[in-house]
């Protein structure tokens, strides 16, 4: 997934290449051409490994020497029994295919082992003695994806290689789907830094008969997951994996005439799709669509489902309590907010929201008085970006003294933060 412009005419679907010119890498509400600055946010990183900063050589390093250990030792995948241990093979006995096994040996199977070894994604081989330039590009998507912590890196690389095989999903690209989806999605041009281009179109989920063909059942979720995914891997065989190439696509949604969130079925197959893409697909992304729709729409306005605060009939956040306030959370610090409480009995209501990846959140109850304890509300927890998922996280606490709620977000990644939030108090009619 990448950019993804909101395009409110059709001029999308019937000038594609016109309207990926004209929109650039904003939101358009009519079709007007606009030039738009680019954010510094939107920069992709160099793949060059002199343009890496010393913390990230090292992560670099050691992610492939863990892949090299992996592959070697034949533990990348789960073998599903296909790799026999010592106890499971008598000692100086035969196979059941007559083959003879030397006394204390384990037998590893030679298709298994030379799968290890020969292991590629998206035409990239992984083993790292056998890589070059490209085998780099890969690995830094999982280590962004995941601030740099290889451990997690490695965790999130293994994980996609199971999901690959476990789906299939090499297989994918040889797949049928038929023409009843093609309206709904399609890869088309490229932008002006040679970007592919994909666009999506939902306005064509309003027709029943497609949406139902389309959402109807469980089967056919997963028949439009998998279309889905076939996209993407065609969009990134437009690539080019390797240090200044072009490795991320731009996404542009044509949300005109698109079916609500109330529609369960739709909503349930592209929190499915968001969520395999986020995590097979990491950093093909030219563009954080939260982030393009914050640069011409409030935060309080833009839908949940598009990354915003915006709930269908939502009646606790409205009016002057809706608006939505911003904080940038450095590199390697801890922010708070205050939220007074008064009056004894009033609710203290909050939501909060990252963008990008995660960082770690708490929330205590402070009294005014000296003497009293303070409240662990919240322990601290891990906050992962809320964009397209269920929204940003809404808490409540209850006070019986007077005093202060204070939210403290503790950033420990080495890239600041935004970090979207809003509260309000409820007073108690009882007090």
């Amino acid at each position: 997934m990448a950019v993804e412009a909101k395009v409110e005419e059709s001029a999308a679907q019937e000038h594609p290449n016109k309207v990926a010119e004209e929109c650039g890498n904003g939101v358009l509400s009519q079709p007007k051409t606009v030039e738009i600055e680019k954010s510094s946010s939107y920069r992709e990183e160099s793949d060059f490994l002199s343009d890496l900063k010393e913390f990230e050589k090292k992560a670099l390093f050691g992610l492939k020497s863990k892949i090299e250990q992996a592959i070697l030792g034949n533990s990348l995948l789960k073998k599903d029994g296909s790799v026999k241990q010592e106890e499971d093979i008598p000692k100086g006995g035969k196979e059941s295919d007559g083959s003879l096994v030397a006394e204390g040996e384990a037998k590893l199977e030679d298709e298994t082992t030379r799968f290890d070894k020969d292991v590629s994604l998206w035409g990239v081989p992984l083993l790292p003695s056998k890589g070059g330039e490209a085998t780099d590009v890969v690995l830094l998507k999982f280590l962004r994806a995941r601030e740099f912590k290889v451990n997690d890196a490695f965790e999130m690389l293994r994980n996609t290689l199971q999901w690959r095989e476990d789906g299939n999903i090499d297989s994918v690209l040889d797949q049928e789907f038929g023409a009843d989806l093609g309206s709904a999605a399609y890869m088309n041009g490229i932008d002006k830094e040679g970007h592919p281009i994909c666009y999506n179109i939902y306005g064509v989920f309003a027709d029943e008969e497609l949406y139902n063909t389309t959402f109807g059942t469980e089967e056919k979720r997963g028949h439009f997951l998998r279309w889905r995914f076939q996209l993407m891997e065609k969009g990134i065989r437009k690539l080019d994996l390797r240090p200044g190439g072009v490795t991320s696509l731009l996404q542009i949604n044509d949300l005109k005439n698109s079916p609500g969130p109330s529609r369960k079925e739709l909503r349930i197959a592209m929190k499915q799709a968001v969520g395999a893409l986020q995590d097979n697909y990491p950093e093909f992304v030219a563009r954080n669509v939260t982030e393009t729709l914050l640069k011409y729409i409030p935060a309080e306005e833009i839908p949940v489902q598009y990354g915003g605060f915006k709930r269908e009939n939502d009646f606790e956040f409205s009016g002057q309590d809706a608006a939505v306030s911003e904080i940038t959370v450095k590199a390697g610090s801890t922010v708070t907010i205050e939220i007074p409480a008064q009056e004894i009995g009033s609710t203290l209501m909050w939501e909060l929201m990252v963008l990008s990846w995660e960082v770690h959140y708490k929330a205590e109850f402070v009294p005014s008085d000296e003497g009293s304890y303070t409240i662990i509300v919240q322990k601290s927890k891990k906050m992962v970006s809320q964009s397209q998922e269920a929204g940003p996280i809404r808490s409540t606490f209850i006070n019986n003294e007077t005093g202060k709620l204070v939210l403290s977000i503790d950033n420990t990644s080495s890239k600041k933060k935004r970090l979207l939030y809003r509260y309000k108090t409820i007073k108690s009619s009882s007090f």
